[in-house]
């Protein structure tokens, strides 16, 4: 069994400061977890966090990609996990950044526990904390995003939906899709009960 899982947020922030909230350990340890972090490609390193039953509390990383400041890939190594993290900035036409990370490689029932684990806390941390963390360095006051989280097979469609012819105009608000995706839902809900 194989699931991977899609995070994706757009933030108010231009894609350098989004970039340094990525790359430097002091603002990693702020808005993630302790580490010992270096933006050097092949440079293995650690985040620390409490235990739990099957975890030590160590994720073990290593840095496997770097292309500043658009693209950075690690290994991600805990408890029953191997898995490999991208992540992805896009610059928006109004300044602000579309966030993307990607975790692939989860093999395995006990993997798969794992990332119902880390997906749910996945709105906290690139909904709450790292926008938090980027509206502090721009002395705004903190804002939290909407986090559009993807897992199991849905997350493919990310890869195919580029494929698509895409429609003229604008990209709908990060508001308006929400109001889509709770109109899909409700119709859904109904059809099906």
């Amino acid at each position: 069994m194989k699931a991977d899982t899609l995070v994706t947020a757009e933030y108010r922030h231009p894609r350098e400061r989004v970039w340094a909230a990525l790359t430097e350990p002091a603002a990693l340890a702020e808005w993630l977890m302790p580490n010992d972090f270096a933006p050097v490609v092949g440079r293995e390193f650690t985040f620390r966090t409490k235990p739990a039953p099957g975890f030590d509390g160590v994720v073990h990383c290593r840095v496997l990609e770097m292309d500043p400041p658009e693209r950075m890939v690690w290994s991600w190594n805990g408890g029953p996990i191997e898995t490999t993290v991208t992540f992805t900035l896009e610059e928006l036409p109004d300044g602000g950044t579309r966030f993307q990370a990607r975790q692939v490689g989860f093999h395995g029932l006990r993997a798969q526990l794992t990332r119902l684990i880390l997906q749910s806390g996945s709105r906290r941390i690139y909904g709450e904390l790292l926008p938090a963390y980027l509206d502090k360095l721009a002395g705004l006051p903190p804002r939290a995003v909407e986090v559009e989280c993807v897992g199991g097979w849905r997350s493919y469609l990310a890869i195919v939906r580029p494929w698509k012819a895409k429609p003229a105009g604008p990209r709908p608000s990060a508001r308006a899709r929400a109001q889509r995706r709770q109109r899909r839902q409700r119709q859904q809900r109904q059809q099906g009960g």
